[in-house]
C-alpha cells in the first residue's frame, strides 16, 4: 500500500505549526520504519520552521546508542525543540494469547517486526500501524536537567548529553505508546546506562574507591557486571509470556483467584501516586505468580519482584529476568560495592514509580502462620528511599492464601529433619506437573498501607523493626478465614477423636459466628450453606488423605488422617493468630481460680502477660497497652461485669466459660507448648555448667520428640519440627537457660520444664471442658 494513503488515514499531526527550529529523533529499527517516519514528516511539512532529523534505535538496550550524529545535531539554539517519533505496530489479538503467543518465541514479537515482516504488515494490515509522538522539550530544558543528573563535567559532556537526550526520548515515547498498549507495559528503559552516568552513583563509587584504595574505573567495571546480573530487562513479549505462564500454572490446580476489585482500584491509585512496595505473605512458590498475574490482568504497571539467585536457573531464570524479576545474591553483607549498586538501582525504580514486590518473610512459611519478617530487602529499599529523599512511601501488605497447598507435604518432611532439594529446571518441571490436581481457590487480600512520610535514617534498626511489625500485623488482619482452616481447627481440637458430621457443622457454625462478631476477614466465597453439602473442598481434603471419612456406621464421621496432623496443623495455623488472645484468656482464667490466696483478677492479668511473653517468638502482638485493651474488649463481649464475676472464683469461672464457646486454647497453643516442653526437657538433662547451642538443641529435640510421641507424652507429630524447636530454643535462651552456669541453673531449667508441663495440664483441662460443652449442647 502506498505510504501516502496511510498518512492520510492516521491521526492528525499533533504538533502545532510554529517557527522554532526542530530536531526530530526518529526511533527506527530498520529502513522501512525510517522511511515511514521521514514520509510522515514530509507529509506534514509546512516549511515554516527549519528542521533536522536523526535516526536512532532507542528500543534496543543491548547495543546502546550510536549517538555521534545526535551529538552534532544538538548544537542548536536553546529554544529549539526536540521531538521524538516512533512507529507502533499493533499486535493482532490472537497473537498475544494461547498458541499465537508461544509462536512469537520463534517468529518474534509482532509489535517489533523485522523489515520483511513489517513490509508484509504494511501491505496486508495497514490498520495495525500507529505513529507515536513523544512529549517535545526544548534544548535549554534538556541541558538544565542533564546538568543536575550528570556525574561530572568533562570533555565527554557533549557525548554524554546526547546519550541523556536519547534516553529521555525513549522514556517519553514509551509514555506516549502506553496509551495504545496499556499501563501493564510500563517498563524501565536503559537503566544501567542511566545509573552508570548518574552523579549520585559515581560519587558513591568514588567514596568507596577512597575507602578501599581500589581505582574507581575498576569499581565501575565491577559494578557493571553486577548490573548485568540484577537489572531486569523486561519486554512486552516476555511480559505476555510470563502472564500466560502464570495463568497456566495457577489454573492447573486452582479454579479462581479471589480478590476485592475495590481494593484493587485503591491500590492502582497508590502505585500511580507514590513510591510503593507490595509485600506479600509467602506460603508457596506460586505466591510469586499470583501478584504479577492479578496486576497484569488489571492493567497495572509491571511490578519488579525480588528473588534469590538460586531461582536463576536456565529457562525459568531467563523468563523471570525479562518480565520484572530481580535476582540478587543470597548473601552480600561484606560486598560494599554490591550493596551500593543494589541501593541505587532500587532508588531509581522507586523514584520512577515502579512498584517493588517481594515476600517479606524471606522464605516460605513452613508452619502456616506468618514468619518473622526478614529485614534485609526492606532495609535496602528504605535506605534507597532515604537517599533519594522519597516522600509518602506506601508499603502495602498483601495476604496470599490458598484452600490447599501443594508444598505442605514437603514442609512436613522438612520439619522432621529431612533436607530440602535443590532447585533446578528438572525440579521445576516436576513441581509444575505436581500442581495438576484440584486444590480449590487462591485468595489475594490487600491490607491497609503502612505509610512513611520519609524513610528512617539508615541504621535505625528500631524503626525498621517497627515498620516490619506493622506490615505483619496488617497482613494478618486481611488473611481470610477459609473453609479448610476452620475444618482442620475443628478436627484437630477433637483429635484423636473423630467427629460426626453434625458435630463438625456445629463447630464450623460456632467458629464462623465468633469470627463474624469480631468482623474478621472471611473469604468472600465462604459457603455459608456447608451444612447442606459437606463435599466440595472437604472432598478434596479427603482425596488428599488429610481428612478421613467413615460412613459404614450409623453416622458419618470425620477425623484427621493417619500421620496427617502436621499437614492439617498447617492449614489451622494460617488463621491461628485470630484466636491467640482468646486462648490466653482461657488459660489465664483457669490459672486465676486455681491459685489460692490471691486476687483472681491480679492473677489473671499476670498470667496473660506471662503467656504473651512465653509465646512472643510465635505470634505478633499489639503494643502492651493496646494488647490489654484487646483483652478487656474480648472479655466484655462475654459479660460487661466480667471482673466482678471473676472475683467470685470457681463459680464465676464456670459462669464466664459457659458464655465463651468455642474454647480454643487446646487447638491454638497445644502444638507450641508441647514443642517447648520437649526442648526444655532436653536442656534440663544437661549438667548446669554445660551450655547448649541452637543446632544441638534442635537436633536432640527432634530425636527426643519422636520418642515422646511414641510414649504419648506429647499428643501429636505436629509438635515435632525444626522451626518449633528453634523458637523453643530462642525462648529458653531469652530466659538465660542455654548458657552454662552455677548449680542453681539445674533447678531453673527443671522449673521451666515443670512450668510447661503444668501449662499442658491446663490446656488438657480446657480441652476436657470443650468436650463437655459439646456434649451438653448435644443434650
Amino acid at each position: 500500500m502506498p505510504l501516502q494513503s496511510i498518512y492520510s488515514h492516521l491521526d492528525p499531526w499533533p504538533l502545532a505549526a510554529g517557527t522554532r527550529q526542530t530536531l526530530f529523533i526518529l526511533d527506527a529499527r530498520n529502513v522501512l520504519e525510517e522511511e515511514i517516519l521521514r514520509g510522515w514528516l514530509a507529509y506534514h511539512d509546512t516549511g515554516n520552521a527549519p528542521s533536522l532529523q536523526v535516526t536512532l534505535d532507542l528500543r534496543d538496550e543491548r547495543t546502546g546508542f550510536h549517538s555521534g550524529h545526535l551529538a552534532l545535531a544538538l548544537d542548536l539554539p536553546p529554544k529549539s525543540l526536540v521531538v521524538p517519533l516512533r512507529v507502533n505496530w499493533q499486535a493482532q489479538e490472537e497473537s498475544t494469547s494461547g498458541f499465537g503467543l508461544f509462536l512469537q518465541l520463534f517468529l518474534g514479537d509482532p509489535r517489533r517486526p523485522n523489515a520483511r515482516r513489517a513490509r508484509r504488515i504494511l501491505d496486508r494490515h495497514p490498520e495495525r500501524i500507529r505513529l507515536v509522538v513523544g512529549q517535545p522539550d526544548s534544548v535549554a530544558n534538556l541541558q538544565q536537567r542533564f546538568a543536575s543528573h550528570r556525574a561530572s563535567a568533562g570533555t565527554e559532556s557533549t557525548s554524554a548529553f546526547a546519550g541523556f537526550v536519547a534516553r529521555q526520548a525513549a522514556v517519553v515515547l514509551d509514555i506516549a505508546e502506553r496509551k495504545l498498549k496499556g499501563s501493564r507495559y510500563k517498563i524501565p528503559r536503559h537503566v544501567a546506562a542511566t545509573l552508570m552516568s548518574s552523579g549520585d552513583f559515581n560519587r558513591a563509587v568514588e567514596a568507596l574507591s577512597e575507602q578501599t584504595g581500589t581505582p574507581k574505573q575498576a569499581l565501575m567495571e565491577e559494578a557493571a557486571t553486577y548490573m548485568d546480573e540484577m537489572v531486569s530487562q523486561p519486554t512486552s513479549l516476555w511480559l505476555d509470556v510470563y502472564a500466560r505462564f502464570n495463568s497456566f500454572c495457577l489454573k492447573l490446580g486452582y479454579s479462581d483467584i479471589v480478590f476485592d476489585r475495590q481494593a484493587m482500584e485503591e491500590l492502582r491509585q497508590v502505585v500511580r501516586s507514590y513510591p510503593s512496595m507490595l509485600l506479600w505473605t509467602h506460603k508457596t512458590y506460586l505466591d510469586g505468580m499470583v501478584v504479577p498475574k492479578v496486576l497484569f490482568d488489571n492493567d497495572f504497571p509491571m511490578p519488579h519482584m525480588f528473588g534469590g539467585a538460586n531461582l536463576n536457573f536456565p529457562g525459568f531464570g531467563h523468563l523471570v529476568h525479562h518480565s520484572g524479576g530481580i535476582f540478587i545474591k543470597r548473601s552480600f553483607q561484606d560486598n560494599e560495592l554490591y550493596k551500593v549498586t543494589l541501593r541505587h538501582y532500587i532508588g531509581y525504580l522507586m523514584e520512577k514509580r515502579f512498584p517493588l514486590n517481594w515476600a517479606f518473610e524471606g522464605t516460605r512459611s513452613r508452619l502456616g502462620k506468618l514468619m518473622p519478617p526478614r529485614f534485609g530487602l526492606l532495609k535496602y529499599v528504605l535506605e534507597a528511599c532515604h537517599q533519594t529523599q522519597a516522600e509518602n512511601i506506601h508499603i502495602v501488605p498483601i495476604s496470599i492464601s490458598y484452600d490447599i497447598i501443594r508444598d505442605v507435604e514437603e514442609y512436613a518432611k522438612e520439619q522432621t529433619g529431612e533436607g530440602k532439594g535443590a532447585e533446578s529446571l528438572k525440579w521445576f518441571i516436576g513441581y509444575v506437573r505436581s500442581l495438576n490436581r484440584p486444590m480449590g481457590k487462591v485468595y489475594m487480600n490487600i491490607g491497609r498501607p503502612v505509610v512513611l512520610q520519609r524513610a528512617p535514617e539508615p541504621g535505625d534498626r528500631l524503626a525498621l523493626s517497627k515498620i516490619a511489625f506493622d506490615v505483619a500485623v496488617q497482613a494478618n488482619k486481611v488473611t481470610p478465614i477459609t473453609f479448610p482452616s476452620l475444618v482442620t481447627m475443628s478436627l484437630l481440637g477433637a483429635a484423636p477423636r473423630a467427629l460426626t458430621e453434625a458435630e463438625v457443622i456445629e463447630d464450623l457454625t460456632l467458629l464462623l459466628q465468633w469470627a463474624e462478631e469480631r468482623k474478621l476477614r472471611i473469604s468472600k466465597d465462604f459457603d455459608r450453606c456447608f451444612a447442606d453439602q459437606m463435599e466440595g473442598l472437604l472432598g478434596i481434603m479427603i482425596d488428599e488423605n488429610m481428612v478421613t471419612r467413615y460412613d459404614e456406621g450409623p453416622e458419618v464421621i470425620y477425623g484427621i488422617g493417619l500421620e496427617q496432623h502436621p499437614v492439617a496443623s498447617y492449614y489451622r495455623n494460617t488463621v491461628i493468630h485470630f484466636f491467640v488472645n482468646k486462648a490466653l484468656i482461657e488459660l489465664a482464667l483457669l490459672k486465676s481460680i486455681e491459685t489460692a490466696g490471691r486476687d483472681p483478677l491480679e492473677v489473671f492479668w499476670e498470667e496473660v502477660d506471662h503467656l504473651r511473653d512465653l509465646f512472643k517468638f510465635e505470634f505478633f502482638y499489639a503494643p502492651t497497652e493496646q494488647f490489654h485493651q484487646e483483652i478487656r474488649d474480648e472479655m466484655a463481649r462475654y459479660d460487661a461485669d466480667w471482673q466482678t464475676i471473676l472475683s467470685q472464683g470457681a463459680t464465676g469461672f464456670g459462669e464466664l466459660l459457659r458464655k465463651m464457646p468455642p474454647l480454643v486454647a487446646h487447638v491454638t497453643l497445644l502444638t507450641y507448648t508441647e514443642a517447648y516442653m520437649v526442648a526444655a526437657q532436653v536442656l534440663a538433662r544437661r549438667e548446669p555448667w554445660e551450655g547448649m547451642e541452637q543446632a544441638e538443641c534442635v537436633a536432640q529435640a527432634l530425636a527426643y520428640g519422636r520418642q515422646a510421641y511414641l510414649q504419648r507424652r506429647i499428643s501429636s507429630e505436629s509438635s515435632i519440627g525444626k522451626l518449633l524447636f528453634t523458637n523453643a530454643y530462642m525462648m529458653l535462651h531469652s530466659r538465660g537457660l542455654t548458657e552454662g552456669g552455677t548449680d542453681s541453673l539445674r533447678e531453673e531449667r527443671a522449673a521451666m520444664a515443670r512450668e510447661l508441663r503444668e501449662l499442658l495440664r491446663r490446656i488438657d483441662v480446657i480441652r476436657a471442658l470443650g468436650v463437655a460443652n459439646r456434649g451438653a449442647r448435644g443434650d
